[in-house]
């Protein structure tokens, strides 16, 4: 009989009681476990490393020494197959956006009822993303704003953008593109700086403005 797979979860926030109040709760869903926690960005990134990922990062965004913005970034260019919800008080569009640019794959205010948070982690490992009502409906104004500067793109940059808007994740995209596996990784860093974007979804919001995906 198998044993039933364990979701490893990890906690970033600066606020003790939050933390411990967010274990108890996480601990209490079935198939979930609380498996170490950090109060900020420069705690969390000198705590994780390849022998211990979590699946999931509930990461807060302001946190002093380094916030939910630099962390998620960060987490983008080093683990990105590593799932990040981003939890805030702040629910201005600013915000949200920006959190989402800077590659979190989720958005859950903090006062939201269990039942979401339950929702969003389910989601975060089944399909890739959470995004309530009030994120798809920034994501799709920001989409239909001021289209950014035309880039040029060569067939495999514009392939690759393709399957960025899927839920594939990037290490599948090497056998579809026919390409090694390390030209993923350097194709993304390219597309980053030449679209002046940080995160997956920085790539899905262009691929979608200038037609290259249809939603």
């Amino acid at each position: 009989m198998e044993t039933a797979k364990t979701t490893r979860v990890a906690l970033v926030d600066d606020h003790k009681l939050f933390r411990k109040g967010m274990l108890e709760l996480i601990n209490g869903f079935t198939g979930y476990e609380v498996v170490w926690e950090a109060e900020n960005g420069k705690d969390f990134t000198q705590k994780i490393s390849p022998q211990n990922l979590p699946d999931i990062v509930l990461l807060d965004i302001s946190m002093p020494m380094m916030d939910g913005y630099e962390t998620a970034r960060w987490m983008e260019q080093r683990f990105p197959e590593v799932k990040i919800l981003a939890l805030s008080m702040h629910n201005d569009d600013e915000t949200i956006l920006k959190m989402l640019k800077s590659g979190v794959n989720g958005y859950v205010l903090k006062n939201a009822d269990p039942a979401e948070l339950k929702a969003a982690l389910k989601a975060l490992e089944q399909e890739g993303s959470y995004y309530s009502g009030r994120v798809t409906e920034i994501l799709v104004k920001s989409i239909h704003g001021s289209k950014p500067p035309k880039v040029e793109l060569n067939d495999r940059e514009i392939a690759f953008l393709k399957l960025t808007c899927t839920e594939l994740p990037y290490k599948s995209f090497a056998p579809i593109l026919k390409i090694n596996p390390r030209l993923v990784e350097d194709t993304r860093e390219k597309l980053f700086r030449k679209l002046e974007v940080v995160s997956r979804v920085g790539l899905v919001i262009y691929a979608i403005k200038e037609g290259l995906f249809k939603v």
